[in-house]
Formats: C-alpha cells, structure tokens, sequence
C-alpha cells in the first residue's frame, strides 16, 4: 500500500515521531549534556526537528534543559519500559486487526 494512503499516512509519521523520541533519548543518554546542534549531527536531523521532540521530551518530563545542554531525568527507564509496553500492545492491535482482512 502506498505510504501516501490518506489512511494510513498518519500511522507511518506517528511511529516515524516514535522512533525519532526513542534515538534521541538514548543518544542524550550516551552524550549528555547534549545540545542541539550535536544532536543534529548525530541523529542526522535538521535543527527544527530535534528542537521539536526535545521539547515534547521535556514536556512529559524525560528530559532536562540545562545550560550545558539537555540531559535525560529519572523518568527515562519507567519512560523507555511504558514506551515498550505501548509497542508491543500496539503490534498486538495491528495483528488483530490485520486478521480481519480476508486472505491474510
């Protein structure tokens, strides 16, 4: 099916944002303090985009802004474990309704 599909599209940039938050919070992890520009290096993002889900990261707590840079806080490993949990719940979801198309 075409990425494209006005009915999916919105599930592929949802998981696409997902996996985007999981790389920078490890690699804040790894590299901390971590500012954005380095970020951006490594994640091969543009600046506008780590600033993003930095944002969205220190919103729900899982990251600090310091002055030196971004660091994780101790919400990270309830956050990577929840994280996982709704992952593998979502794959459970797919698979059933996968199995509702005929042939599959």
């Amino acid at each position: 099916m075409d990425e494209d599909s006005r009915l999916t599209s919105g599930a592929y940039k949802e998981i696409e944002l997902i996996e985007r938050h999981i790389k920078m919070l490890r690699i804040t992890r790894e590299n901390q303090p971590v500012g954005i520009i380095r970020l951006s290096e490594i994640l091969e993002l543009p600046r506008h985009k780590v600033r993003y889900s930095l944002r969205m990261l220190e919103r729900d707590g899982v990251i600090v802004a310091t002055p030196d840079g971004a660091v994780v806080s101790e919400k990270y490993e309830g956050f990577m474990r929840e994280m996982s949990e709704y992952l593998k719940e979502l794959k459970e979801r797919i698979e059933e309704v996968r199995a509702q198309i005929p042939g599959t």
